[in-house]
């Protein structure tokens, strides 16, 4: 995972750019999402995710070893 310092400040993220921040698989990604770990993010207008600061947010937390189910 890239040290917070590290990773750019922008308002939307693809999901390549996400698993490189995190040095995580697509299907470990995905796979957060359909379990419930993190939320789903919004997609654009070619239904492509993109994650938001909040989806980066409980990603670093789920990374950090708290797993916890998103209501």
């Amino acid at each position: 995972m890239k040290k917070p310092n590290e990773i750019p400040k922008r308002k939307l993220y693809k999901t390549n750019e996400v698993c490189e921040m995190f040095d995580i698989s697509r299907a470990t990604l995905f796979r957060w999402e359909r379990e419930g770990v993190i939320t789903g993010p919004p997609r654009d207008w070619r239904n492509w995710r993109v994650y938001t600061a909040e989806n980066i947010e409980q990603i670093k937390h789920v990374m950090s070893g708290g797993r916890k189910e998103v209501a």
